[in-house]
């Protein structure tokens, strides 16, 4: 018969994780670490933020500003609260894999015929990306990329 772990132990045992993966960090050993070290003691943790979302963590964790130093009593409960809400879950294997086979046939049409010069794939990525968000929708850049034939050739051959 199994028994249930009480939610105070989970807490602790997560809490405990936490305080080990910070440690490894802690070059001084005084419950702190450098600030620019946080996103990887997140991802040490099996959390897999971007960049931004570690910006919104740090913007929540109380950072010694001149010393740019994050002490280990700020960062733990916010860090609980990520690892018991689930948050920043690894991307699944199969959704990897796909999105490799994609990158594969993308990389065949690309250099199929004559390749692109260095200038002609960076004028296509600045077409592509949207300048305010720095992002590619690939939907609306696929609607630049397809040659509607209708239009381009009105008349049967």
């Amino acid at each position: 018969m199994t028994q249930k772990r009480s939610w105070g132990s989970i807490v602790a045992e997560i809490e405990k994780k936490i305080t080990e993966a910070f440690e490894v960090f802690d070059r001084e050993s005084n419950k702190t670490v450098d600030v620019r070290e946080i996103g990887c003691i997140i991802r040490s943790l099996g959390c897999f933020p971007n960049e931004a979302e570690v910006q919104e963590l740090l913007a929540q964790i109380e950072v010694e500003e001149q010393e740019g130093f994050v002490h280990l009593k700020s960062f733990l409960p916010v860090m609980t609260k990520v690892l018991l809400d689930k948050r920043f879950r690894p991307i699944p294997e199969d959704v990897i894999l796909h999105a490799f086979e994609v990158c594969n046939e993308i990389f065949k049409y690309l250099i199929a015929g004559e390749p692109f010069s260095q200038e002609e794939m960076e004028d296509m990525l600045a077409v592509a990306l949207d300048p305010e968000t720095n992002t590619l929708n690939y939907r609306d850049y696929r609607i630049k990329l397809v040659v509607d034939e209708t239009k381009t050739f009105p008349f049967n051959i």
